[in-house]
């Protein structure tokens, strides 16, 4: 029953990619289309990303009221109804509008399926699991420029979100035939051993600084992401001389070299240690990314933008599972203030990227990009250090004070 669940986790994330992706992989005809600016781009990723956030904050409440099954399904539909609306080209406010809708269900699909994985999982396995999920998300976001730049070239960018809104109805169709009875089942997740019968438990404290650590990465590395996904085609545009199609290219770069990554970051996680997994990734990309600021050739740009996809395949996974693991005991509400934290920066990054790019041009884009790596790489360690502390702090309950 886990291997069935697992299999209907990974289509949700390649739907999710997909959906996630496709402003990103259109921004630039979709900018000249409506004759708006980068930064208006920027609205519209900042609404979905905002109506994301909105999403995973509500998951727990409504898990409780709804039930898993009931909400997830109302969800996959949510997206459909907003892919087709996207489709249809509505003007510029309705997409607008729209945008917080079709973000809320992409973010509830992917922090209801995340922690049903996470919570079912079988003890030590969770960050390989959760890896094998993401390498579908990085699947879906590989497969939608490719689609994109075909569908850029031929004149009808706009069917795009026909192609999202498809796989996430054929995804809604595959969960209501398959649900997995495994996730109606409770699961008692298990405390790791510094936290058994008679463990000394972590102060409050220490407990939030962790979480506020974990929320500002994750904050962190989802706008990070996003903005530099969202704006690399639109740089190399203008960078670079490229064409739409061709420039749009430049994302299955990075998202293949991101499912590569995937397949063996959660085997390194457990190797190395979550924290230690993150620490040497986010260093590496913060190098890479200093040297995006001073290398501006086209096959520097992609041999860099490859090497960032595999730096920072396993980032959100591994991040993920190693806050849950020192945090134990209250994965849906920890997976969703996670996830909403990523919404936010999710929103605000991207929106403050366009912004950047209207005033002070690409060159120096590429360097607030370099900023965010470093910013990132600094919350990492401090996320690490807080992780040693609360295994070494000591009070009642960790559930009481997460709550």
């Amino acid at each position: 029953m886990m291997a069935r669940l697992i299999f209907l986790g990974c289509v949700a994330y390649l739907a999710v990619g997909l959906g996630q992706l496709v402003l990103g992989t259109i921004m630039e005809p979709m900018v000249d289309a409506y004759g708006v600016k980068y930064g208006d781009g920027g609205q519209l990723v900042m609404n979905q990303f905002f109506g994301g956030m909105f999403g995973v904050l509500l998951t727990p409440w409504l898990i409780g009221r709804l039930g898993k099954k009931t909400l997830l399904l109302s969800v996959f539909t949510i997206v459909v109804v907003a892919e087709a609306v996207y489709a249809m080209q509505p003007s510029w406010g309705v997409m607008l509008t729209v945008a917080p809708f079709a973000g809320l269900g992409l973010g509830m699909i992917e922090a209801i399926v995340g922690s049903i994985i996470i919570g079912s999982a079988i003890e030590g396995k969770a960050n390989v699991a959760m890896s094998r999920v993401e390498v579908f998300f990085g699947v879906g976001a590989l497969l939608m420029p490719f689609a994109g730049a075909w569908l850029i070239a031929n004149g009808h960018w706009e069917s795009a979100f026909i192609v999202v809104g498809a796989l996430m109805a054929i995804t809604l169709a595959l969960w209501v035939g398959l649900w997995p009875s495994i996730v109606d089942a409770p699961h008692a997740e298990a405390l790791p051993e510094s936290y058994g019968d008679k463990a000394i438990l972590p102060k409050r404290s220490v407990v939030v600084g962790v979480l506020a650590l974990g929320s500002l990465f994750f904050m962190m590395y989802v706008g990070f992401e996003m903005s530099f996904v969202h704006y690399l085609p639109s740089l190399l545009v203008n960078d670079n001389g490229l064409s739409d199609s061709t420039a749009s290219l430049s994302l299955s770069v990075y998202w293949g070299a991101m499912v590569v990554g995937r397949l063996v970051s959660g085997h390194a996680a457990d190797r190395w240690g979550g924290g230690a997994y993150l620490f040497v990734t986010c260093t590496a990309t913060a190098v890479i990314f200093v040297l995006f600021g001073g290398m501006h050739t086209t096959w520097a740009t992609f041999a860099l933008t490859l090497l960032a996809g595999l730096a920072m395949s396993g980032m959100f996974s591994v991040a993920l599972v190693f806050t849950n693991h020192v945090v134990p005991g209250v994965t849906e509400r920890t997976t969703s203030l996670l996830m909403a934290s990523g919404g936010v920066g999710g929103a605000l990054l991207p929106k403050l990227t366009g912004w950047f790019m209207d005033e002070n041009g690409t060159v120096a884009t590429w360097w607030l990009f370099a900023v965010f790596a470093i910013v990132m790489l600094a919350v990492a360690v401090a996320l690490m250090t807080s992780g040693r502390a609360l295994r070494r702090a000591s009070v009642p309950s960790v559930a009481s004070v997460a709550s």
